[in-house]
């Protein structure tokens, strides 16, 4: 998997240094943030190459580089063994899940505002969800090498699982009556949020102890799930902050 751009290479060579193969960087750039990067990964053995930029715009198959690319080993979520033990050690664990999202940018953003907000795990079904690629990675601005990230065989199973030991589940709905800043976040909760365009399943929706929705007001129906994953969880953030 090729990881582009400042933050994102940043951000695997803090986390997961022991993920990436070598790094290459545009034959000829030396400002700060460059030779930050270089140092960082010479400091973990990493091998570094440099290269021009026609080569580094093929490798990162047009995505903005910044001058440099990691080469990382696929990303590999948590199974949901291991996501079981992880439970096991949250205190009022925070947790989100992401139904529908079938496109990487948005699925990136999405794990960015996750990170940003410091959930202790998502939950990503193994269908209907976009992969977790370099695009997403780029999109995520290097978040996914900071989050415990689950794929789930059968999410309506593990949300069931989650009710089962006393977490609170809580859906987005664009048709819901109560508002998003109406809910009691403080428990332990999982936050269940789908597309913008189908919204979450049926059989999702009546999993959830309760529906929320973010009022629009004007003729836009929705947010893009991206900025509707970052109002909702940061309304969290808020409240177990006490603020």
């Amino acid at each position: 998997m090729i990881v582009c751009g400042f933050h994102a290479v940043r951000s695997c060579l803090a986390y997961t240094p022991d993920r990436v193969l070598r790094v290459s960087v545009q034959r000829g750039r030396r400002d700060d943030q460059i030779t930050e990067l270089i140092q960082a990964a010479r400091s973990e053995q990493i091998q570094v190459t440099q290269i021009g930029r026609d080569a580094l715009d093929r490798i990162c198959d047009g995505a903005v580089h910044q001058g440099i690319a990691a080469h990382c080993q696929a990303y590999e979520p948590y199974s949901e063994t291991e996501f079981e033990t992880h439970f096991q050690m949250l205190d009022k664990p925070f947790l989100l899940a992401i139904e529908g999202v079938t496109d990487p940018r948005n699925l990136g953003a999405c794990l960015r505002s996750a990170a940003g907000a410091g959930v202790d795990a998502v939950l990503l079904p193994r269908s209907r969800s976009a992969p977790l690629s370099s695009v997403a990675f780029k999109a995520a601005s290097g978040a996914l090498s900071s989050l415990y990230v689950v794929r789930v065989a059968n999410l309506a199973r593990r949300l069931e699982w989650l009710r089962e030991r006393g977490v609170w589940v809580i859906g987005t709905d664009s048709g819901a009556d109560q508002n998003y800043t109406e809910a009691d976040y403080r428990a332990a909760t999982v936050i269940v949020l789908g597309s913008e365009d189908k919204g979450l399943r049926k059989l999702t929706k009546d999993l959830c102890d309760s529906l929320v929705s973010i009022p629009m007001t004007s003729k836009v129906e929705s947010l893009n799930v991206s900025v509707a994953t970052g109002v909702v969880l940061y309304e969290c953030v808020r409240q177990r902050l006490g603020s």
